[in-house]
C-alpha cells in the first residue's frame, strides 16, 4: 500500500488539517507517514497545500512531487496540480467551487460537492472532511476508527464537541461515493 496525496486549496478550507488528520490516522494504523504543509503568507484566502504519504514501507522522500491522489478544493489548485498526478491516479474535485472538468483521460476523476454536503449536515466548515470521506471510500488509505481517534489529536480539546459533525461529514462523503458507484453500476 502506497499513497502520495496532494491536498490543495485556499487557506481556511481545512487543507492542512485534512493532511494532519490523514497523517495521524496513518500512524494510528501502524503505517509509515509523512506530512509536509505549504502555505502562502495570508491567514485566510491565500494558497495552502500539503503532501501526505502513507505507506506500508519506509518513505524515501517526504516530498509529494508525483501524487497518486490529488484533492483539489478550488479551481487554481486543480489547474496547477492536475498535470503532476501520475497516470492511473485519482483526482477528487470539490465541484462546489470548481466549475471545470479534469482535462486528462489517464486518471480517475470524481466530482464531490463538498460544500453542499457539509451544509446539508449543518456546517460548511466540514467540507474538507466530506471530501476526505470520499477519499477513504475510494482508496481505504486509512481506517475510519483511526480517523476518529486522530480527530482528538488534530482538534484542540476545546473543539472536541465538533468531533460528531466531523464524523458525519466523513460519512456524507463516503455515502456520496457509494451513491455515485451505484449510479454507474445501473448505467452499465
Amino acid at each position: 500500500m502506497f499513497e502520495a496525496i496532494l491536498i490543495a486549496g485556499f487557506g481556511g478550507q481545512g487543507v492542512l488539517s485534512m493532511g494532519q488528520l490523514l497523517a495521524y490516522a496513518g500512524m494510528t494504523d501502524g503505517r509509515h507517514v509523512s506530512w509536509i504543509p505549504s502555505y502562502g503568507p495570508e491567514m485566510r484566502g491565500g494558497t495552502a497545500n500539503c503532501g501526505v504519504t502513507i505507506s506500508n514501507r519506509p518513505i524515501s522522500s517526504p516530498v509529494v512531487s508525483e501524487p497518486t491522489v490529488l484533492i483539489a478544493m478550488n479551481r487554481p489548485s486543480l489547474e496547477k496540480f492536475e498535470p503532476a498526478v501520475v497516470p492511473g491516479g485519482l483526482i477528487l474535485v470539490n465541484s462546489s467551487l470548481i466549475d471545470i472538468r479534469v482535462q486528462r483521460s489517464d486518471v480517475r476523476a470524481y466530482y464531490i460537492p463538498a460544500n453542499e454536503l457539509a451544509e446539508e449536515i449543518g456546517s460548511s466548515k466540514v467540507a474538507n472532511n466530506t471530501i476526505l470521506g470520499a477519499l477513504l471510500k475510494l482508496t481505504g488509505a486509512v481506517s475510519i476508527p483511526a480517523v476518529e481517534e486522530s480527530l482528538k489529536k488534530v482538534l484542540p480539546a476545546r473543539r472536541h464537541n465538533l468531533i460528531p459533525i466531523n464524523l458525519q461529514a466523513l460519512q456524507a462523503g463516503m455515502d456520496f461515493i457509494e451513491q455515485q458507484n451505484q449510479l454507474l453500476a445501473t448505467q452499465v
